[in-house]
């Protein structure tokens, strides 16, 4: 079996976002909560990135204030969300990001594929290995596994790093990408061993 780095992997974080404060929630994206608590695992997960120069990407959604974006978004339980010059409508504040280092795709639908130039960065990138975390686990993350999956990228799900709209949404969703690559999900633990492992055979 390869390992869990092998090829050109980079470290995609998606819509993990906000300010960390319960009164800047917008309100409009069911959750099974414990964002903060992921937010503390996905640290450690980008420090050891960087140590490894793999690219940390990272993937926000926003909508225009007028809502014209929206499309079929709207037409199932999430209500308005991510609209831009919102509070929560940014990097979440403790995340470490590098303006000019690391890199920012805004997306406008769920799939960080969809509409936005994150496969030309990827290919310029040589990337061919993707680690997701961040959520939904069931939307936004499920959607651009799927995407990353029919553009025959080798795709990974850390975890205990995303979270879903609900725990069933969330372990259904961990089932279906596992069931489209084997060896699929993994642990933030075991990725980071692995970059680690990858800086010492660098050096």
């Amino acid at each position: 079996m390869a390992a869990l780095t092998d090829g050109n992997p980079a470290l995609i974080i998606v819509d993990i976002m906000g300010t960390g404060r319960p009164e800047d929630d917008d309100g409009g994206i069911p959750s099974m909560g414990g964002e903060e608590e992921r937010v503390d695992r996905v640290i450690p997960l980008i420090e050891a990135a960087r140590a490894s120069n793999i690219p940390v990407i990272y993937i926000i959604e926003v909508h225009r204030p007028d809502h014209v974006d929206f499309g079929r978004e709207l037409d199932g339980d999430e209500g308005i969300h991510c609209v831009e010059g919102h509070p929560g409508t940014r990097i979440h504040v403790r995340l470490p990001y590098r303006e000019g280092v690391d890199y920012l795709i805004p997306k406008r639908r769920y799939s960080a594929f969809f509409g936005t130039d994150f496969e030309i960065l990827l290919k310029g990138l040589k990337v061919d290995t993707l680690f997701l975390c961040g959520g939904l686990t069931d939307v936004c993350v499920h959607y651009t596994f799927v995407d990353a999956h029919q553009h025959d990228y080798h795709a990974h799900v850390i975890e205990d790093c995303v979270g879903g709209s609900s725990f069933e949404a969330h372990n259904a969703s961990l089932k279906a990408m596992e069931y489209l690559q084997h060896g699929a999900r993994c642990s933030s633990h075991d990725v980071i061993a692995a970059f680690r492992k990858r800086q010492r055979e660098a050096a």
